[in-house]
């Protein structure tokens, strides 16, 4: 007799490891930027988070995309690395 095994990528990942992951992979910051919920942008913490995501099932389901998409996406992302402009300190800046 055989295990039965899951096919579901989330089977045994419960949300606290969802969240945990992705902000170690964007940081608060780019995680507020890829869905837009206050508890990633205003004084973030798991704990918060994690309240509010179980009990608004549309925020889970964005947090549950993002989270299997970051498992197919190789390239690692800088947590919480501030957005460069190249032509900040131009010389050609228009004044």
């Amino acid at each position: 007799m055989t295990a039965h095994t899951s096919k579901d990528p989330l089977h045994g990942v419960t949300l606290e490891m969802q969240v945990n992951a992705l902000v170690a992979r964007f940081g608060w910051v780019q995680l507020g930027k890829r869905i837009n919920i206050n508890c990633f942008k205003s004084d973030p913490s798991v704990k918060s988070s994690l309240k509010f995501l179980r009990r608004t099932p549309w925020a889970r389901a964005e947090v549950e995309a993002l989270y299997l998409a970051s498992l197919t996406d190789e390239a690692p992302v800088t947590a919480d690395t501030p957005e460069v402009n190249p032509w900040a300190n131009s010389r050609f800046t228009k004044s």
